[in-house]
């Protein structure tokens, strides 16, 4: 009597959903074509294979997998997309492309009929990537965020700021105190700008079009990253230093300082165990000993292509992809942080991140999104990235001269004037 009722539950919820999303395949089973980036873990794949099963023949979700890189996977979509390709269905987006594929008319509005259940309890940080003009475009499914990765047994108190950090990486000197960032000129550059940007109490953009950047915040912010950046202290390869060269520069035991996403954690319990066991996290450094930071957002949102013959099969699909039980078996499997706030209050939730998975909740609700709510995004960040790399140069006495530079990049990138 049970699966009599489900099958009924499952029809009427397709059909509520066709309704709303103009689909006209209810009547058979739709294989639903989901493209994203392989995610090596498998928590993703598990969570389709047991929406597609609870579907009761509705659909089958197919993976069709994207490039590693980000760059090469928004430019195969933006490929297919322009070509109005309708093999899409599912979109797995990163958090940044947002109000650039819904300007394009890429991806559909969420429907009313689904809003209610796919934005329960999700962070507003995290939710407003996947809104563009106060629409939603997109589901988010899993977030990210950077923590303060720091040695235990050379760090005796735990810096707040920027320049506590560096400070205290100079006393323990260039040999064991070396900061790790991510500095090469690529998107890793424009969180970690963006961030401390947002940490100084100003913005890059203060809407789609309009810049933002008060002149005394971002240079004291400007002036943080170029007083680490230029010190000895700073990893010798930090203008070109990615997340990944980052935690091998950690994990060789030459460092006592790291900013990086949590996948560091497994990794060095796994490669270097003796730094493991020094291994400890901390929130974000600021700009202000008094104003609390605000850490980088990163992660991957769900949406449906304007092209897709199965709207409404796909919309039921990203409504069960994003349950909260499937975010904690993706949390379980890969390490990769549920949007909704109320999965860290789970107890399972301290196996993946344990001892700081309160750390991971706050920063993710204090985080400062990147500007993505402009349709120019992609011009933003090589804007960003030109007038920052590389950030050694920047002279922490003197950060007026690349203010300039930003501002005036930043300012060409949303007029379109392709001046970059």
């Amino acid at each position: 009597m049970s699966r009599v009722i489900a099958v009924m539950a499952a029809v009427t919820t397709v059909l509520v959903l066709a309704a709303c999303g103009g689909d006209n395949s209810s009547s058979s089973r739709a294989t639903l074509n989901f493209f994203i980036f392989n995610e090596p873990s498998g928590g993703v794949q598990a969570a389709a294979k047991q929406c597609s099963a609870a579907s009761n023949g509705a659909y089958d979700i197919k993976f069709q997998y994207l490039p590693s890189q980000a760059d090469s996977q928004r430019e195969q979509l933006v490929r297919r997309l322009g070509a109005k390709d309708d093999s899409l269905d599912i979109l797995g987006l990163d958090v940044v492309w947002t109000g650039e594929f819904a300007n394009a008319g890429w991806i559909e509005p969420v429907p009313a009929a689904i809003r209610p259940a796919v934005t329960e309890k999700v962070f507003p940080s995290v939710l407003n990537t996947a809104r563009f003009e106060n629409k939603l475009y997109a589901v988010p499914i899993w977030s990210n965020t950077q923590l303060l990765w720091y040695r235990k047994d050379r760090v005796p108190q735990v810096p707040k700021t920027w320049t506590e950090m560096t400070r205290m990486a100079e006393k323990i000197g260039p040999a064991k105190g070396q900061i790790q960032v991510q500095g090469n000129k690529y998107e890793g550059l424009v969180v970690w700008t963006n961030a401390v940007i947002a940490s100084a109490g100003t913005s890059i953009l203060s809407g789609p079009d309009k810049i933002a950047l008060d002149p005394v915040k971002t240079k004291a912010a400007l002036a943080a990253m170029g007083g680490m950046a230029s010190s000895p202290v700073a990893a010798p390869n930090i203008d070109t230093s990615t997340e990944d060269t980052a935690r091998l520069g950690f994990e060789s035991g030459s460092s006592s300082f790291m900013i990086n996403y949590p996948f560091v954690y497994p990794s060095a319990k796994s490669n270097a165990p003796a730094v493991f066991k020094q291994l400890g996290a901390a929130k974000y450094p600021g700009i202000y000993p008094n104003v609390p930071s605000k850490p980088p957002l990163g992660g991957i949102n769900l949406a449906v292509s304007s092209y897709s013959k199965h709207k409404a099969a796909a919309f039921a699909a990203i409504k069960c992809l994003i349950k909260p039980d499937n975010q904690l078996a993706i949390a379980k499997a890969g390490g990769l942080p549920p949007v909704r706030a109320d999965v860290y209050d789970r107890p399972a939730i301290n196996q993946v991140y344990p001892g700081f998975a309160d750390l991971i909740r706050s920063s993710i609700r204090d985080a400062a999104p990147r500007p993505s709510e402009s349709p120019a995004y992609q011009d933003l960040s090589l804007a960003i990235q030109d007038a920052i790399h590389p950030s050694s140069g920047i002279d922490p006495k003197n950060p007026g001269s690349t203010y300039d530079k930003l501002n005036d990049k930043v300012q060409q990138a949303i007029d379109r004037k392709g001046l970059l």
